[in-house]
């Protein structure tokens, strides 16, 4: 039997599997590769539980020489060949906008949601939060899930009636062909910087990986938006001629011109252009890196089609969850909390704040266990850099000691004064919010919208906005007793 008619039993109803365990009588077995176990490993026990068709590298398969077992030049773009085909995938009339970068993936996607749903557009989302449509919501495990729960999720939007599908894309997916079959009418690079240098070699290859969103398009009209003022972005640029470019800068390849004319607690005023259009939104986002999510939001709804006076809506776009998330309190103080993990996120949300001249500016974080251990130092830098009050602790310790990633942590602190020590998370957030004065702002960054966290393999359940409104209501119940 060929590949291709393989695709045709998959497009009959032939169930596809990755796993070797869910494998039953009938079924078609895919072995990925792998980034730490290679599924050809578990060719025998698919085959022992009914796989009529089993796909695998040609390596793989000559060693075999089972005529169930068909090698296969790349097993990861076989799995969604067959997905598209058994998923449909391929025959519906989805927009969809995949969006990458190392930061303002989260943000730029719940914008673009804002920006077709408030436009009379069905909108779903696949993101790091949740996937999210026609009223369904589901829980995301990952930034962007396997290729199967992909093609699954995006047949069940076409059934509700879905006409635009944002997807956030990580560069691990990219890395692993996660996308593989999906046609992507546009594609958002956000920016570029350390991140996940744990999983690749270094940033060359972290850029290339994140490049591969562009190159895997698809046939279709793609359209590329793409941060100009980004220096791997500007690189980007150069390589897709026809991608529209955005900014702050007025430099060549910026297409869509922002400039930011006003930016304070209350959110962000820019002026945009793009060609001989001319247009400003007014938006409750606060801090130049929200208005780079702002245009490049925009930049992927006017290049599927939409008008600059459709943008009005970012007006009441709302809070992100665990992207600035302002914490009411009946106290009256600023506190926030964000997802920043990485120096540039941390450096834009620090600034940020800054830029609002609280009183002392009191930053909380910690860094995130078997990750890459060489941006401990350079996110207290970064921190250092704006901050007045800094409480360091344990963000996802995972296998590692919170006293040890600690110690990591430290030597970008040199020099800084007031810095208090507590591993435990808990602790810390209550000791920050204790520590305040009206006038202050405090940050809580690091973990945002997450609802657990992770020590010794084990994850336990933990919210960060829970804790701060635990600690808020405690000193608001003193304050009213007096104590």
């Amino acid at each position: 039997m060929s590949f291709e008619q393989v695709i045709d039993r998959a497009a009959q109803g032939s169930r596809i599997r990755i796993h070797s365990d869910l494998v039953e009588q009938g079924e078609i077995f895919v072995a990925l590769p792998g980034t730490k176990v290679d599924g050809a490993r578990f060719i025998p026990d698919a085959l022992k539980k009914g796989a009529s068709w089993v796909i695998t590298s040609h390596e793989q398969a000559a060693r075999f020489k089972h005529e169930q077992v068909l090698g296969h030049p790349s097993p990861d773009q076989a799995l969604g060949d067959l997905a598209r085909a058994h998923y449909k995938t391929d025959r519906s009339d989805l927009k969809i906008i995949g969006i990458t970068g190392t930061n303002g993936k989260t943000t730029t996607s719940y914008l673009l949601e804002h920006i077709f749903a408030s436009n009379g557009y069905k909108t779903g989302v696949m993101g790091t939060i949740s996937h999210r449509w026609a009223g369904m919501v589901l829980e995301s495990g990952m930034t962007t899930p396997d290729c199967l729960t992909i093609h699954e999720v995006l047949s069940r939007m076409v059934q509700d009636g879905i006409q635009v599908v944002i997807m956030e894309v990580s560069s691990h997916a990219l890395d692993q062909n996660r996308i593989a079959g999906i046609d992507f009418h546009a594609g958002v690079f956000t920016n570029l910087s350390q991140d996940h240098l744990d999983y690749h070699q270094d940033m060359e290859e972290y850029f290339r990986a994140k490049s591969r969103l562009f190159s895997a398009a698809g046939a279709r009209d793609f359209k590329a938006i793409i941060n100009a003022d980004d220096e791997y972005g500007a690189r980007l640029i150069k390589s897709l001629p026809s991608s529209m470019g955005f900014g702050l800068k007025a430099q060549p390849g910026t297409d869509l011109q922002g400039r930011l004319l006003q930016n304070d607690r209350t959110g962000l005023t820019l002026e945009c252009s793009l060609g001989r259009e001319e247009w400003s939104i007014r938006s409750p986002l606060s801090g130049r890196h929200n208005a780079f999510n702002l245009l490049a939001a925009q930049g992927a709804a006017l290049a599927l089609g939409l008008e600059p006076g459709q943008m009005s809506c970012l007006e009441n776009s709302g809070q992100i969850p665990g992207r600035l998330e302002k914490i009411q309190n009946k106290l009256g103080l600023d506190v926030y909390v964000d997802y920043a993990h990485t120096p540039d996120a941390l450096e834009n949300v620090c600034s940020s704040l800054k830029a609002l001249n609280p009183d002392r500016l009191l930053v909380l974080f910690g860094c995130g266990g078997n990750r890459d251990k060489s941006k401990r130092p350079a996110m207290a830098r970064a921190v250092a850099s704006h901050a007045d009050v800094v409480f360091l602790t344990s963000d996802n310790p995972r296998d590692e000691e919170p006293l040890d990633i600690i110690e990591d942590v430290r030597p970008g602190l040199n020099g800084f004064r007031d810095v208090f020590v507590e591993p435990d998370r808990s602790l810390a957030i209550t000791q920050a919010v204790e520590f305040m004065d009206p006038g202050d702002v405090l940050v809580v960054a690091g973990k945002g919208h997450e609802t657990y966290q992770e020590v010794k393999g084990i994850k336990h359940s933990f919210s960060d906005v829970q804790k701060i409104v635990e600690a808020l209501e405690k000193r608001e119940s003193a304050a009213a007793s007096g104590s």
